[in-house]
């Protein structure tokens, strides 16, 4: 008897185990005019282990491509359609129409993101109505598996460092607790952009190497009682504070973005160094979860992106990507995991 409780007990542990982990995305960009088919991406998703795709704006051809391959889609709302969207319920209806109703029984929508990296700006005011008017469509249709939420970067803050002094910035706060408060009635994540490599290529003096790259052999940044060996994880905590501090405790985090270039800007930008992040990132969501903050906190991420994008402005821009599109070889391993 002892032996059998013994091996539930076990079989507990390791069933807590697998519920702590994430699986891994891969932001899908498409500013190329050498880009493979999407069925072709949609099949290199598959043959990498790759499970969610982060798309900024819809695509019939992708989603007819994404049919019946089980990848979960975070579907982007494009910027430049808010205003209308936010005073217009048709508009919301009609993008609906066309882009989630025909592939709801067989494309795997999680997110519909409404805007990119609004907040602050003049159409950060326009996100929450176009938030709640998606809502009010999914509570329609009976959708609760399709999560509706925004995307916002570090440019929120006011200050960030240390994690624990985080606070919205003025010209933020306003608008991030509206919509926080949305999101923690609907109990959806917050999806935040992080991108330690800018924070390294800035300020490289103070900015360890190994720190922005999870490579750091013990804490390098000492935050009260927390203790931080990676920046990301201090990135993801600045946002916990930050909300803690305007009254939100229950708004779950999602890394929508991140990544590291492997051309662009000299000795910061190498494919062992973005090989380097990107691998470890994947591992570190897909095997470890949590954050020195918040230890038993679930958070999914997303890896920018599938392809290097001849589109993109010049320089390290043109340079995340995962993929030689031509070829569809890998820039520098990173999957398998």
């Amino acid at each position: 008897m002892m032996r059998l409780v013994q091996i539930a007990i076990a079989l507990c542990a390791l069933a807590a185990t697998a519920e702590a982990v994430a699986p891994i995305g891969v932001n899908y960009g498409r500013l190329g005019d050498n880009l493979p088919p999407p069925a072709e991406v949609v099949q290199m998703f598959q043959q990498n282990g790759i499970t969610k795709m982060r798309l900024f704006d819809p695509d019939v051809n992708v989603l007819n491509a994404l049919r019946n391959s089980k990848i979960g889609v975070a579907l982007g709302v494009r910027n430049q359609d808010l205003q209308l969207m936010s005073t217009n319920m048709d508009a919301v209806k009609g993008w609906f129409a066309a882009n989630i109703e025909p592939f709801l029984n067989d494309v795997a929508f999680e997110f519909i993101v409404v805007g990119n990296e609004l907040v602050p700006g003049e159409l950060a005011n326009f996100i929450l109505p176009v938030m709640q008017n998606f809502q009010a469509v999914l509570d329609g249709r009976k959708l609760d598996n399709i999560s509706v939420t925004t995307c916002v970067a570090t440019s929120v803050f006011g200050n960030s460092y240390p994690p624990s002094a985080s606070v919205f910035a003025d010209n933020s706060r306003e608008v991030m607790i509206k919509i926080l408060g949305f999101l923690a009635y609907t109990q959806n994540p917050l999806l935040i952009n992080l991108y330690p490599y800018f924070a390294y290529a800035s300020d490289p003096v103070n900015v360890r190497l190994d720190y922005a790259q999870f490579t750091a052999p013990g804490v390098v940044v000492q935050d009260g009682p927390l203790g931080y060996q990676n920046m990301l994880d201090a990135m993801i905590d600045a946002f916990f504070w930050a909300m803690e501090k305007v009254g939100v405790n229950n708004v779950g985090l999602v890394v929508s973005e991140t990544g590291w270039p492997s051309a662009g800007n000299g000795n910061f930008t190498s494919p062992t160094l973005a090989s380097t992040y990107n691998k470890n990132f994947a591992k570190r969501i897909t095997t470890k979860n949590g954050t020195p903050k918040k230890p038993d906190a679930v958070i999914p991420g997303f890896i920018f992106a599938m392809f290097n994008e001849n589109q993109k402005p010049a320089g390290v821009e043109q340079n995340f990507g995962l993929f030689l599109p031509t070829t569809k070889q890998p820039v520098y391993p990173v999957f398998p995991l």
